[in-house]
This record gives structure tokens, sequence and C-alpha cells, in this order.
């Protein structure tokens, strides 16, 4: 009896301690509207221990196209706040103190764990002037879960 007890506790022991969750963190989160169109950006955060895969965003229930979505990762510590920047395009760009690579996505992207991904998503559907001060959904798919966040459509002016 006591024996199945001890090896029923190191199963369960060995089990719990290496099942790896996912868990991300959206914050961030901005849309913008100005004269040029609208624009989102949001910064991702994977504070579980595993690596995920970002499946799908929508903004306000609809789906964003994956032409549309610029992003950049890194394991530095992003504490600046993101910026309307409706000319974003592939190359060098900063945040505060961290410079990173902005690549224009083609299909689902990875997020390895601990580290910290920026999205800009220009022209999201059914953002418009009259938008400005309401309230929009943030909506980010991946194959486990679903995550959610809320912001106010801000106008912009160069």
């Amino acid at each position: 009896m006591l024996l199945a007890s001890v090896v029923t506790y190191f199963a369960i022991n060995v089990v719990s301690t290496r099942v790896q969750e996912e868990s991300l963190v959206l914050t961030k989160q901005h849309v913008w509207y100005s004269e040029d169109g609208a624009q989102a950006a949001v910064l991702v955060l994977n504070t579980g221990g595993r690596d995920v895969v970002i499946q799908k965003f929508a903004i306000r229930g609809q789906s964003v196209d994956w032409t549309n979505v610029f992003y950049a990762t890194t394991n530095d510590t992003v504490s600046a706040d993101l910026e309307c920047d409706t000319a974003i395009a592939a190359g060098a760009y900063t945040v505060g103190t961290v410079d990173l690579t902005i690549k224009n996505a083609q299909d689902s992207l990875i997020l390895k764990s601990g580290y910290s991904m920026i999205l800009f998503i220009n022209s999201p559907d059914s953002i418009t002037i009259n938008d400005v001060g309401l309230t929009v959904s943030i909506t980010l798919n991946t194959a486990q879960a679903m995550y959610y966040a809320e912001t106010n459509v801000q106008a912009y002016t160069a």
C-alpha cells in the first residue's frame, strides 16, 4: 500500500511539473484612426512555458488579412508605449530603447516562450472616423485559446 502511494505521488509530481501551459498577455493595445486610414497595435507577451502559434487576429470581430500584419519579436523588455505609424514597413524599427526588425506576416506566427511580439495591423476592417472614442475589441487566436483585449479608438494626426 505504501509503495503504491509513493509511486502514484511520484507519477503525479512528474506529470504536473512537466506540463507547460500556454499563457499570453496582451498589453499596450491601441487602435488609431487618421486621414491616412486606421491602424492597430498590440504588444503580446508569452509568459507561459511553451512556444505558441498565433493563428488569427480580429479587430471588432473582423478577421485581419495577414498581409496587413507587421510584427517583430524580442526577448528584451519593451517598456515604451506603442505609437501610430501608418507608414510601417519591413525593416529596422525602434520602440523606446529596443531595436527591432519589422517583418510582414504571411501566415501564422510563432512566439517563443519568454519572448514578446509587437504587432501592427494596417487598415483593420470596419474602423471609420465615426468610431473615434468608441471601444473596440482585439482578439488573438491560438490553437488552444482566444485572448481578448479592448481599447478606445483614438484620433491620430501627424
